[in-house]
């Protein structure tokens, strides 16, 4: 079922995930190709914890670089994966600048340590299993792919 991605309800953009075995699926959609990999790494999070609960008072930039846009968002998902275990946060806020096969986004977040996280799952990584990232017919674009969880 999808779960909006603003206060508002709005379903110009949102994540949701989708069944795959014993893995998750993760799909960000959002007018532009930026909300689609910043939606996706909300799906993310919501693996681990509720996002909506979550402060944003860490800041973390993340930088990234791949040859094609699914490879890309496998490599964004990564590295947040990575930022959550090694800096022990999960995160709430995103924004993604996109440039060709580069990507720079800043992360918004807070410890997992934090009073009154719930943690449901620990994700592997990012895989290239139901891997898409391409443009609607209504406009909109989607990115997803399968977590190992």
């Amino acid at each position: 079922m999808p779960a909006p991605a603003t206060m508002e309800n709005s379903r110009l953009q949102y994540w949701e995930h989708f069944a795959h075995g014993a893995d998750i699926g993760v799909r960000g959609v959002a007018p532009s190709l930026a909300g689609a990999f910043e939606q996706a790494a909300l799906a993310l999070t919501a693996v681990v914890t509720e996002p909506a609960g979550l402060n944003h008072d860490e800041l973390v930039e993340v930088a990234c670089e791949a040859p094609d846009l699914e490879l890309l968002l496998v490599d964004w998902l990564n590295a947040l994966i990575y930022e959550m275990v090694t800096r022990r946060l999960v995160f709430r806020r995103f924004e993604v600048r996109l440039d060709g096969g580069q990507l720079r986004a800043m992360a918004w977040g807070q410890s997992i340590e934090s009073p009154g996280i719930e943690l449901a799952v620990e994700p592997k990584g990012a895989t290239y299993t139901a891997l898409h990232v391409g443009q609607r017919p209504d406009g909109h674009w989607v990115a997803q792919c399968v977590v190992d969880v």
